[in-house]
């Protein structure tokens, strides 16, 4: 055995602590041939052209285990993520919770978008049953949504509701079409401040609507109405006797919703909103109490099937237009409640092209029946997150469990006090509103507290869609003051009126950009230096500026100095000389090479002087400098 054999023998033992088979010194041998039990070596001729190839034998042997090998090299695969854990109680009680939220909200928009109550509850059966069993968001629940009330409304008082199912058919299609092509994720781009906002836009107004059938009144109209009316609210419930119990069972609502948690005990477990259920039943039965309670028609007969002169209406331009219209918003609305959902939980994320095809598929069901469009709502899905859902069953049950009782048990549902429904909406809007976010985001930042303010005064005073843009443009107005923030310094020395810029120079800092120079050029020096290399944004609005009044001062025959961020490039085309910066233009300091210019001045330097030397004839055929 030769010795570069042997070193590498022992140095393998060394390395891998297991002893290696002697190979045969075949040099010695009066032929080649194979010693025994060795592998015989493939031909090389042979080998296929992909040296990773299953057959190729030259490939390397992957299959022997980490015992084999002595260590193993490859890193330990990561481990799966935990699921939430499922428990079916925790579901039902989470989905009976969410039931009795989206019960009132199904009745309520479909009287406030003009149609009968029972194409509500039909709509909230299918977005449990159709949009809750799809893949797309794990706790958001959907139905019909007060966001589209008003635009549902007087769709129907101009085109009947007849052609309501059309429009939401085509409106569900096309949502599934914007979900096939992945356009859902675009929605992700969404500011927390403006999400917030919404939240509390959704919540103030729910709440407040909702005072007025807690004592078995009806809401005006719109929220800066309903704002208005709260006085003469409370004078009709003082003179009221059964108005004054209605609002009392409704009080005793929200006040269980808020403490019954505190409960010592397993009892703590059972919902609040059922707990108040049981007792507004108990109290509406008792002699001499006559409170309001809900009233339910025959859901097979409000079905509504479009037929072919509902289909012929899109040839009209105007039932198209509602489509797109419909389509726009509800898709809007329903994956910005899917970005504020994700944040009241920390379980599986929104899928939001499935979500978006889900939503779609719930409206091509609902609109073949003839029923409202379907939105995911924030009022039923923040009660399915506070009930301690973690799964879809939640939202799935919840819209079986609308669909029994209307069917099977409309006279259950006959027990039930209003004021104690619209007590479960109130809280669950105080708990979207959340007034402690305004304080903490003021503290946090108060840019931020802006828009979010904002986004919640918009969405009060108009409606959903309008105040989510607005406040998304607010967002964008905020980013881009913080992204152009730019230091202009100016002072004189001597002959030079000196102006030093730093940061990102955008169309939005022009007129302190324009300032500065006007003050340079008021100054009455006869040079001006420019020191732009510390920006490290120029917008061409800017650029154009400087640049303009550069040309403007040269061609009144002062010396101005201009130097750009970036590095010196090589002379072009104009003219043999070349501008070189450096620190100072010393007469006989040494070129240098064409290949790595002199170093630009970085963002801390105050200015430098320029070398206006023409370059050297020879200068391209000199060697670079070895560093």
């Amino acid at each position: 055995m030769s010795g570069a054999h042997a070193r590498g023998t022992r140095g393998a033992r060394r390395a891998g602590g297991a002893s290696l088979p002697r190979i045969p010194d075949i040099s010695k041998a009066s032929g080649i041939s194979e010693a025994p039990g060795m592998p015989t070596a493939p031909d090389i001729s042979t080998a296929p052209d992909n040296p990773w190839a299953p057959d190729n034998p030259w490939a390397p042997d992957n299959s022997r285990t980490p015992d084999t090998l002595g260590a193993s090299t490859s890193p330990k695969p990561p481990k799966p993520p935990k699921l939430p854990k499922s428990d079916l109680g925790t579901e039902i009680t989470a989905s009976l919770v969410v039931f009795l939220v989206a019960l009132p909200l199904c009745i309520g928009v479909a009287v406030a978008s003009g149609v009968p109550a029972e194409l509500g509850i039909i709509s909230g059966v299918i977005g449990g049953l159709v949009v809750g069993a799809v893949r797309g968001s794990t706790l958001q629940v959907s139905g019909p949504a007060a966001g589209l009330a008003a635009l549902v409304a007087e769709t129907v008082a101009e085109h009947g509701v007849a052609m309501l199912g059309v429009i939401v058919l085509g409106s569900g299609i096309l949502q599934i079409v914007l979900g096939v092509v992945r356009l859902g994720r675009m929605f992700q781009a969404i500011s927390l401040a403006v999400v917030q906002g919404m939240l509390a836009g959704i919540g103030l107004p729910l709440m407040v609507s909702q005072m007025y059938p807690m004592a078995d009144g009806k809401a005006p109209g719109t929220p800066i109405e309903n704002m208005a009316g709260l006085p003469g609210l409370v004078a009709d419930i003082l003179t009221d006797r059964q108005a004054v119990i209605a609002t009392l069972l409704g009080v005793v609502t929200v006040v269980l919703s808020f403490l019954w948690k505190k409960v010592p005990g397993p009892v703590k477990k059972v919902p609040a909103a059922l707990v108040a259920v049981g007792v507004g039943i108990g109290v509406a039965a008792l002699p001499g109490v006559d409170v309001k309670t809900l009233q339910v028609g025959d859901l097979l007969a409000a079905v509504q099937v479009p037929g072919g002169e509902q289909f012929a209406g899109l040839a009209d331009a105007a039932i198209i237009t509602s489509i797109l219209t419909f389509t726009v918003i509800a898709s809007a609305e329903s994956l910005f409640t899917a970005a504020a959902v994700d944040r009241m939980h920390s379980g599986p994320r929104t899928r939001y092209n499935t979500e978006l095809i889900a939503q779609g598929a719930g409206n091509t069901v609902a609109g073949i029946l003839g029923s409202l469009p379907i939105t995911a709502v924030v009022a039923r899905s923040s009660a399915n997150v506070q009930a301690g859902a973690k799964t879809r069953l939640s939202r799935t049950l919840h819209g079986l469990w609308l669909l029994a009782f209307a069917l099977l048990l409309p006279q259950v549902l006959a027990l039930i006090p209003i004021s104690v429904l619209a007590g479960v909406l109130v809280h669950s809007g105080w708990k979207l509103f959340a007034p402690e976010e305004f304080p903490k985001m003021w503290r946090q930042d108060r840019g931020e507290f802006v828009v979010m303010t904002t986004t919640t005064l918009v969405i009060v005073a108009t409606a959903l869609l309008e105040g989510v843009l607005i406040g998304l443009a607010a967002g964008i107005v905020l980013a881009a003051l913080r992204m152009s923030q730019t230091v202009v310094r100016q002072h004189v020395e001597e002959d030079t009126a000196k102006v030093v810029m730093a940061g990102n120079a955008t169309f939005l800092r022009l007129p302190k950009v324009i300032e500065a120079l006007e003050a340079a050029a008021a100054a009455g020096k006869p040079r001006i230096r420019l020191d732009l290399t510390g920006v490290t944004h120029l917008d061409h609005a800017c650029r154009n500026q400087v640049e303009e009044f550069t040309a403007q001062q040269r061609g009144m025959g002062l010396r101005v100095e201009l130097l750009m961020p970036g590095p010196a490039g090589p002379a072009g085309p104009a003219g043999p000389a070349r501008t070189v910066t450096t620190p100072m233009a010393v007469p006989d300091a040494p070129e240098p090479e064409a290949k790595d210019a002199a170093p630009t001045p970085g963002p801390t330097a105050e200015w430098f002087y320029l070398d206006t030397r023409p370059l050297p004839d020879d200068y391209a055929q000199r060697p670079p400098l070895v560093r």
